[in-house]
């Protein structure tokens, strides 16, 4: 099977994340934090370890600001409605969100009366700054901004988006599912107070994993309430950091394995694997550029994008061509709406969808060159 759907999840892992989940699961499969014998602390050790190498990762000022959730929609959710939002607030958010954004704010909207505003690129896939700033209300409490598209690739302005929010009283919550692990983020230098991914994408974690990143304080009210194993006399969720947002035993498996995936990224370089996948990105687009039949959404250029290409195939159906891909070629992409149906209603593809590639780690030269002649093939076909 030739795999390129890494925008949804990367595979093949590493070898050492499923030996760390393994491990987990045969010799400390303890609650992390839930007492105080040898394989407890062992559990508690691996979550704490893996706390330091996020934040180290993403230039967090304190571990304790890490954590851990079983997705990036989950992430998303505590960190949009834990927001005490007030009837009339206002939100400002891209129409490149995915569901994960889009539907907690909707229900914002209907249940709060919060307001929301969907800024949109230009045809180059890029935002005026002075038009996003000048959308900025006395009522904006938050903007919410995806570091890159699932769609396009294309990446987005976050550190200017931050920089213009600092005069500002709105909180900047950024979405990097498709940038952490790809791109170097720094939570400081980005100017971001809520920074949310998944684990089971860029770094190469198990799938069942994701992570909100608070800055600061921002007064979330945790939408788990629960055991923590502090504070159990207490009838109410403890005020303390982690803990607090993060009720009920931990998938210590998944962490385990998000750690292992998180020191091989670091050990094979940010910067190398981008350069990788953005060779491969190069590769395909150019091997279907002279297809008139095909025709690519977004910008044609490698450049400010990370690895993903959308097209659709003239007088195919996206999800046939997929079907096709898998059936006959044994290769993987991805067909449909990709959960983010405001950014295929600015592109105009809202009613088929596109089909995704995203190229990965591993993915090799000679496995774009089997996906780009079968892509040949299937419009050859289809054009007789």
């Amino acid at each position: 099977m030739y795999y390129f759907d890494h925008a949804a999840s990367s595979f093949p892992k590493p070898h050492e994340v499923g030996e760390a989940m393994k491990e987990a699961v045969d010799l400390y499969a303890a609650n992390p934090g839930r007492g105080g014998h040898t394989l407890s602390q062992k559990a508690a050790a691996i979550v704490k370890e893996a706390r330091t190498e996020i934040a180290s990762l993403f230039k967090v000022p304190k571990n304790e600001h890490v954590w851990f959730y079983q997705n990036a929609t989950m992430a998303l959710n505590q960190a949009i409605l834990g927001y005490p939002f007030e009837e009339g607030d206002h939100i400002l958010v891209t129409v490149y969100e995915h569901n994960s954004v889009l539907r907690p704010i909707k229900m914002l909207e209907l249940e709060k009366g919060v307001r929301v505003t969907y800024v949109k690129p230009n045809e180059l896939d890029e935002f005026d700054l002075d038009d996003f700033e000048s959308q900025l209300t006395e009522q904006t409490k938050m903007v919410v901004v995806t570091h890159a598209s699932n769609i396009t690739g294309s990446i987005f302005p976050v550190a200017e988006f931050g920089l213009r929010l600092e005069k500002h009283q709105a909180i900047f919550v950024v979405d990097a599912s498709q940038t952490a692990g790809k791109l170097n983020i720094s939570m400081e230098h980005d100017h971001i107070d809520l920074l949310a991914f998944a684990g089971h994408k860029g770094l190469l974690g198990p799938q069942g994993t994701g992570v909100l990143i608070s800055k600061h304080d921002y007064q979330l009210a945790p939408l788990i309430h629960g055991g923590t194993g502090t504070s159990s006399e207490e009838d109410v969720q403890p005020l303390t950091w982690p803990e607090r947002y993060e009720a009920g035993t931990l998938n210590t498996p998944g962490i385990a394995g998000l750690l292992a995936g998180v020191k091989a990224v670091k050990l094979k370089g940010i910067d190398a694997i981008f350069e990788h996948e953005e060779a491969l990105m190069k590769q395909f687009i150019e091997g279907i550029s002279n297809v008139e039949d095909i025709q690519m959404v977004g910008q044609t250029s490698v450049e400010n994008r990370v690895s993903v290409v959308s097209f659709h195939v003239k007088h195919v159906p996206s999800h046939e061509v997929a079907m096709i891909l898998d059936s006959s070629y044994q290769i993987a992409v991805r067909a449909g709406l990709h959960c983010a149906p405001r950014a295929h209603q600015h592109l105009d593809t809202i009613q088929e969808g596109l089909v995704r590639v995203s190229f990965g780690p591993y993915n090799t030269e000679e496995e774009v060159k089997q996906l780009v002649n079968a892509l040949h093939e299937i419009v050859e076909a289809f054009s007789m």
